[in-house]
């Protein structure tokens, strides 16, 4: 999944539930107004796993890909 996809989700959510994504941007602004230590703590470890997180699913996608490239292969020269 790219950012595109995850930013296009996260619009298509706050547009279907517009009072859950109202109270969500309101504790984001508490958190920004009393503790934006914690606040930019928490987002930076968010970004920072979901770049893991993309990473990861990236790797294990190409590796899916030549698994099944390979199995091709096979079955071409066993036939």
């Amino acid at each position: 999944m790219d950012l595109s996809g995850f930013m296009d989700s996260i619009i298509s959510f706050a547009q279907n539930n517009t009072i859950i994504a109202l109270i969500v941007a309101l504790g984001l602004l508490y958190f920004v107004y009393r503790k934006p230590k914690l606040f930019f703590i928490l987002l930076f470890l968010g970004l920072f796993l979901y770049g893991l997180y993309y990473m990861i699913m990236s790797m294990g996608g190409s590796s899916a890909a030549q698994k099944k490239r390979i199995i091709q292969q096979e079955e071409k020269q066993s036939d």
